[in-house]
């Protein structure tokens, strides 16, 4: 799978760890930035993740920050992005098979690098549900207008 990344300098250590861990499973990864832990503006970094999933680029984006919560808001700005802010792997599971969400948003300061891969894994693992859930994403995707 192609996955886009972003982070901030908050989240620069966890997303290279991720990346990393992504690659050695066979993924692809487009690295959207930061590169290193000098302060930074996660919108910016975000942003560019999001538009990669947005666009086609991308199967799927993981974004993180410090807290997951500013970056995952920023995702959630371009047209088409469903992005959750997961703390564990059930959340990761419930917003694959019911949301339908494309993007993934981690706390580096809230979450270590195990249960990162834990949710990352589960994120990417976990099929969308179809059905009655459908309706509900199609009612979200109307509110982008």
């Amino acid at each position: 799978m192609k996955i886009s990344m972003g982070c901030d300098h908050g989240g620069y250590a966890l997303k290279e760890h991720i990346k990393t861990y992504l690659e050695g499973q066979g993924h692809t990864v487009l690295d959207c930035g930061t590169y290193s832990t000098d302060s930074c503006d996660y919108p910016l970094f975000g942003k560019a993740a999001a538009e990669a999933v947005a666009d086609g680029r991308c199967e799927r984006g993981i974004v993180i920050c410090t807290t997951g919560i500013g970056i995952s808001i920023t995702a959630n700005k371009v047209r088409g992005i469903r992005c959750a802010l997961c703390s564990d792997p059930l959340g990761a599971e419930m917003t694959r098979r019911h949301n339908d969400a494309n993007m993934l948003a981690m706390g580096a300061g809230m979450i270590g690098k195990n249960m990162a891969e834990r949710i990352a894994d589960t994120f990417l693992a976990t099929e969308f549900e179809g059905g009655r859930h459908q309706r509900r994403v199609d009612l979200i995707t109307a509110m982008e207008g």
